[in-house]
C-alpha cells in the first residue's frame, strides 16, 4: 500500500471521529437542553401543588383561630354588657367555656398565632419561585450552549445535516410577559 493511500486512510478515519465527535456534542448539548426543561417542569408543578395546598392550610388555621377568638371576644363582650345577675351569670359560663376553649386550643397549639403561617407561606412561595427562576435560567444555558454549537463552524455545517438546529430560550411573550411576570396571587 502506497504512503498517499495510508495517509489518505488515516485522514478519512480522523474525520469520521471528528463527525462522530460533533454528532455527540450536538447530542449532549440537546440532551442538557431537554433535561432543563424538565427541571422547569418539576418546579411549575411542585408550585402548583404546593401553593393552593399552603393557602388552604393557613386559610384553615386561620379560620379556626379566627372562631375561637371572636367568641373569646363575643364572650367577654357580653359578660361586660350583662346587667341582670342572670345575664351575668349566663354571660359569664360563655366566657369561662370560651376560655376554656382557647386555653385547650393554646395547650394544643402552643404557637397558636395565624401571622406565623402567613409568614411560612411567603417563604414557601418565595422558595418556590427563585428555584423556578433558577432553573429557567439553567434552561436558557443549555439553550445557550446548544445554539452556540449548532451556529459555530464547522458544527453549523454538520448540525444542519444532522437535524440540529437553534432552539428558542425560555422567554415570555410581550402580550403575556405582565402576567407572567407577577407572582401567582394568593387571596384569603
Amino acid at each position: 500500500m502506497s504512503t498517499s493511500i495510508i495517509i489518505a486512510i488515516i485522514v478519512a478515519v480522523i474525520v469520521v471521529f471528528w463527525v462522530i465527535g460533533i454528532y455527540n456534542t450536538l447530542v449532549h448539548l440537546r440532551n442538557n437542553r431537554e433535561s432543563a426543561f424538565a427541571n422547569i417542569d418539576v418546579q411549575l408543578q411542585q408550585r402548583h401543588d404546593l401553593v393552593p395546598q399552603l393557602v388552604s392550610c393557613v386559610k384553615g388555621y386561620a379560620a379556626h383561630e379566627k372562631t375561637l377568638l371572636e367568641s373569646v371576644t363575643a364572650a367577654r363582650a357580653a359578660a361586660m354588657s350583662a346587667t341582670s345577675i342572670n345575664d351575668k351569670v349566663q354571660a359569664e359560663n360563655a366566657l369561662t367555656q370560651a376560655l376554656g376553649g382557647l386555653k385547650v386550643a393554646v395547650e394544643a397549639y402552643p404557637d397558636l398565632k395565624a401571622n406565623q403561617n402567613f409568614i411560612q407561606l411567603q417563604n414557601e412561595v418565595a422558595d418556590i419561585e427563585n428555584k423556578l427562576a433558577a432553573v429557567r435560567r439553567a434552561f436558557n444555558s443549555a439553550t445557550k450552549e446548544l445554539n452556540t454549537a449548532c451556529q459555530s463552524f464547522p458544527n453549523n455545517i454538520f448540525a444542519g445535516m444532522f437535524g440540529f438546529h437553534t432552539e428558542p430560550m425560555f422567554e415570555v411573550e410581550p402580550v403575556n410577559r405582565a402576567a407572567l411576570n407577577k407572582a401567582p396571587e394568593i387571596s384569603f
